[in-house]
């Protein structure tokens, strides 16, 4: 007698994620290249020049070549969009049954079949770079939290939740959608303690210095400006939830995207960060005290006005939460390590980029105060040093900051009210251009909505009980 949950005879066996039945690696491989084909398809039609315009012929040159080089497009192009590529063709393997590892095979593959196949320049490094590496962070983000939505949607999801986490990661909602049953298993999270916020208000710049010329002077740079501004956060995995393991890559991340309405620039996303624990285990000091540390993976890319950065690294470093009294609870992450990133705003010169690669150096400390119910007050940090290592400019560096603070105030169940100050510096030297010095500071008056009351904080002691 056949089962009820197994497949009729000479279907495919439905994925199992607990023993990996029915995963595949041919659908992912398909949907990638069908995916690249239909890019190069539609930047042949709307991008007006034959970059494009690829063949078997110049396939073969770049093979036959193999002559790699650093290419000069926008910051957001090769910062953002090829992150994005790499999330796609990560996120088909991903979302067929295929490991963490296995998937971040797919994006590398499918990012050399692109730089051979999809273009008609050369091959670039830093292209390869951010798609295969900072495609599998960004895409693994994306595949928990749309897999989470689809939890909360019980056995059978309604069209909500599958039209909101296509929404998350097409890729997954591509996958489910055109092979029906066969991928329709969710992924186990395993019940994580989560902290999730979505904020939008407005913003105004404080504090603004250039000493570069910069589009005939940069008339802006020393202008207040309002803006409008939009962003949503993400805590998966946090530490002292009982009988929670961290035993598989992003079992713990953190998500960061914020979005604002700018008259300086086109590029509206100010800032998505992804940090992730690769591999890594628990840890408890006493009764109040718990962690996790081991190596993250992260992708980084901020662009406040004035300049910008990104990075995709690896670091080593340590997530906590410690009850500093009966009612006050300490989270916080410091990490270290080193990457490949991109920064600055060098004065442009055709046919150069106007921002600097090189080999990152990097930390992070990140530390919330929560107040009981009431209140939570965020400090952040971040610096970055792109050196000349691994780069077409050896004798450039940037050294950029970025700081902020947060104060966040409850009115009522889940509803809050918030203020921000965000404040980035940025100091470049090159051998034939000038130093550079610039800083932002921006002020933000935001409404919340929270993901819990408790604005995220793990309970695990004896006689205490989570709050909702």
């Amino acid at each position: 007698m056949v089962s009820a949950a197994a497949p009729p005879t000479g279907q495919s066996a439905l994925l199992d994620w607990q023993t990996g039945e029915g995963k595949s690696y041919g659908i992912p491989a398909a949907e990638g290249t069908g995916f690249l084909a239909t890019l190069n398809i539609y930047d042949r039609i709307t991008i007006p020049h034959n970059v494009y315009d690829s063949s078997l012929k110049s396939t073969w040159v770049h093979l036959y070549q193999q002559h790699w080089v650093w290419d000069t497009d926008p910051f957001e192009v090769d910062q953002f969009g090829h992150p994005l590529q790499g999330a796609m063709l990560f996120g088909f393997a991903r979302s067929t049954g295929d490991s963490y590892w296995k998937s971040f095979i797919y994006s590398n593959i499918g990012s050399f079949i692109w730089k051979m196949g999809g273009e008609t320049d050369l091959p670039t490094i830093n292209d390869q770079i951010m798609t295969g590496e900072g495609g599998p962070i960004l895409g693994e983000a994306m595949f928990r939290m749309a897999s989470l939505l689809l939890e909360d949607g019980g056995e059978h999801p309604g069209f909500w939740h599958e039209a909101g986490a296509a929404v998350i990661d097409p890729p997954l909602g591509f996958t489910r959608l055109v092979f029906g049953r066969r991928f329709k298993a969710v992924f186990p999270s395993y019940d994580p303690a989560t902290f999730l916020r979505l904020r939008w208000g407005v913003s105004t710049d404080l504090v603004k210095t250039n000493n570069l010329l910069l589009d005939e002077g940069s008339a802006y740079t020393n202008k207040q400006q309002t803006e409008a501004v939009l962003d949503f956060s993400m805590i998966y995995g946090l530490p002292g939830k009982p009988d929670y393991d961290y035993e598989r890559p992003f079992d713990y991340f953190s998500f960061e995207f914020a979005a604002q309405t700018s008259a300086h620039t086109d590029d509206f996303i100010q800032d998505i960060m992804v940090r992730g624990l690769l591999y890594g285990t628990d840890y408890k000091i006493g009764d109040n005290y718990r962690g996790i540390w081991g190596l993250y993976g992260s992708y980084d890319y901020i662009s406040p006005p004035i300049f910008h950065i990104s990075s995709t690294a690896a670091s080593l470093g340590t997530t906590n939460q410690w009850w500093i009294s009966h009612h006050v609870a300490m989270q916080g992450s410091a990490l270290a390590g080193v990457g490949f990133g991109a920064g600055g705003t060098i004065p442009q010169v055709e046919g150069e980029r106007d921002y600097h690669y090189g080999a990152t150096l990097q930390e992070l400390l990140a530390l919330r105060f929560i107040f009981g119910r009431r209140t939570m007050l965020d400090f952040t940090a971040r610096d970055y040093y792109i050196s000349g290592t691994g780069s077409d400019d050896s004798t450039g560096s940037e050294q950029i900051f970025r700081g902020d603070v947060g104060l966040t105030f409850r009115v009522f169940s889940h509803q809050a009210i918030g203020i921000e100050y965000v404040e980035s510096h940025r100091h470049g030297r090159y051998a034939n251009s000038p130093a550079a010095n610039q800083s932002e500071g921006t002020f933000s008056l935001v409404y919340n909505l929270l993901g819990s009351s408790r604005f995220g904080a793990v309970e695990w002691r004896a006689n205490e009980k989570p709050e909702p």
